[in-house]
């Protein structure tokens, strides 16, 4: 009798927790997931603690990946931001919105240029949109303003698909800060080398008149016209108070979660550490093992935890996708007599502007759902910023018709019900020059990887283009290699071991198969590319500065105002 009434309470206690369970987890069940997707500008993979790296400290980094998926062959389309930061948002290579470069320089180079991503593209944030998501990007751009107009703002992150748009509309570079140098000038330069002598006559011209003009010296106003702060489509501060900056950015991120903690959001927070010029905040100066760089390191990995604490403090945890990344590879050439600047990629050979060597595209890949995603599990298959545009349309259940997609949603590979990437083959781009290609064989743990050419490092034994600050793609800066230089990238991750044919039996296979896939590959642009072309958003007429197209607060060209304090987010 005593045994009967102990199983009827135990039946009875389950039949409560059943319920009880049912009653949270029900109004939950239907709910569409919020997204945080962090990313950081010029991060070397071995940069983070997770990822090997055991004298810099980024505990909160490694706490995301410890309580979820950490990726190690994860990589950008890319090797320099606007590309990169192309196909991230689009989920296809950049050459199919015009992105891609034929010259010197192969990133958005002035504010006022007419550049960026075309208003016909469709981002990860439109489709969100149209799911009933509020969408927020806080942090860096660098897909351009305006088109023809300066109030057109065509290339606007609120004309993506962003409902709210708070930050560098541009990038951070080393002309926000005085006494630093110039990145525009440098690369101006290069752009001016490119131009036919009729064309730079004419442009010189035009130049000259607008000095005349408005009497300024515009290379010194490059801090002023291009170092703006936006808030949606009004410039709020103009140039950039570099000191208070990031805590800025972080208090808007967070302030974007607590306004929108009722309902399905997708927050992309697009840090400007590591690029330099680095911050010198008190609070971590002097603290890392290395230098301004590590202490850099160690306050953008401080932000990261502050935002997970705020997910946390909410609740909000087991109903958020976090993941975190980095654009490209770290910037071996940016160093000075104080030493490095730039970030650390491991073991792999090469930087940021090398789209063939893996140090220029592989990049940190973690993803944190408790609940969703198994804590601790690591996948070393080959994935792709790319694929983040069909992993978000997947879990906002976006059925809708789309265009080609060069990516995949990730979620069987997260959650552990697939062991195999669906890239058989990726392709890797330096500007519009195809650099090398990636083929993972079926029924085989092999990743080869074929250089089609491979930038001339200088000076003779450096591993960077020190001479020109980042390597280039094309002309003398280059070598072709025919037939292309191949490597067994999973018995030979640092590239060191070119494979011949006597040392690899598959090594004619593998070559004819990666041509026939290159093949395959190039039919789909010549379908599916911009209708304006493959270089048409970064050709040196849309690249160069149109003062017409500059955003202004003030009186052009003398712009300049200070972001009210009393204007500022809080929560």
């Amino acid at each position: 009798m005593l045994l009967l009434i102990q199983y009827v309470a135990f039946y009875m206690c389950v039949c409560v927790c059943v319920c009880v369970c049912s009653d949270v987890t029900g109004p939950d069940k239907d709910r569409l997931p919020n997204f945080i997707l962090i990313m950081v500008d010029d991060l070397g993979i071995g940069d983070i603690g997770c990822y090997g790296n055991d004298t810099i400290r980024t505990p909160h980094i490694d706490r995301l990946a410890s309580e979820g998926v950490k990726l190690t062959q994860h990589l950008s389309a890319a090797p320099l931001c606007t590309p990169s930061r192309t196909a991230f948002l689009t989920g296809r290579y950049a050459l199919r919105s015009g992105l891609g470069s034929e010259g010197r320089v192969q990133v958005l180079l002035f504010l006022g240029g007419s550049g960026g991503l075309p208003p016909s593209e469709t981002t990860f944030a439109k489709r969100l949109q149209q799911q009933g998501y509020t969408t927020g990007l806080v942090g860096k751009w660098h897909q351009g303003v305006s088109c023809e107009q300066r109030e057109d703002h065509c290339h606007h992150p609120n004309l993506h698909g962003f409902s709210s748009f708070y930050g560098l509309p541009f990038t951070w570079f080393n002309d926000c800060v005085p006494g630093h140098g110039s990145d525009i000038l440098a690369d101006l330069q290069k752009v001016l080398r490119s131009l036919t002598l009729f064309s730079l006559l004419l442009y010189l011209l035009l130049l000259l008149l607008l000095l005349t003009s408005v009497w300024v010296v515009p290379f010194g106003m490059l801090r002023r016209w291009n170092c703006v702060l936006m808030r949606d489509r009004e410039v709020v501060e103009q140039p950039i108070r570099v000191d208070t900056l990031p805590l800025r950015l972080l208090r808007e991120a967070q302030a974007f979660i607590h306004r929108n903690k009722e309902r399905p959001f997708l927050l992309f927070f697009s840090l400007v550490h590591m690029h330099t010029p680095l911050f010198k905040n008190p609070q971590f100066m002097g603290k890392s093992r290395h230098g301004l760089y590590g202490d850099n390191l160690e306050e953008m990995d401080w932000i990261i935890g502050q935002v997970t604490e705020t997910v946390d403090s909410l609740s909000l945890s087991n109903h958020t996708l976090m993941y975190f990344t980095s654009d490209h590879g770290g910037h071996l050439e940016d160093k000075d007599a104080t030493g490095q600047k730039g970030g650390w990629n491991g073991i792999y050979k090469g930087g940021k502007a090398m789209g063939g060597w893996e140090g220029g595209i592989r990049v940190p890949g973690i993803f944190r759902w408790p609940g969703r995603l198994p804590p601790g599990r690591q996948v070393h298959e080959p994935t792709s910023l790319m694929d983040l545009y069909p992993t978000l349309k997947y879990l906002a259940r976006d059925t809708q018709p789309d265009r080609l997609l060069d990516g995949h949603n990730l979620m069987p590979l997260l959650e552990g019900t697939v062991h195999r990437s669906e890239h058989e083959f990726m392709f890797h781009y330096c500007g519009v020059y195809l650099n090398a290609v990636r083929w993972h064989p079926p029924g085989s743990d092999s990743v080869y990887k074929a250089h089609m050419f491979t930038p001339n490092f200088s000076p003779e034994g450096a591993v960077g283009c020190y001479h020109t600050h980042v390597c280039m793609c094309h002309g003398d800066y280059v070598t072709p290699q025919t037939p292309p230089l191949l490597y067994d990238l999973t018995h030979d991750p640092s590239e060191s071991r070119p494979l011949t044919p006597q040392a690899e039996p598959r090594y004619y296979e593998v070559l004819e198969q990666v041509d026939e896939a290159v093949r395959r590959h190039r039919h789909t642009l010549k379908e599916h590319v911009h209708p304006e072309g493959p270089s048409a958003q970064m050709s040196w007429s849309r690249i160069l500065w149109r003062p017409w197209l500059q955003p202004c607060c003030g009186t052009f060209p003398l712009c300049g105002c200070e972001e009210d304090a009393h204007n500022m987010t809080t929560f």
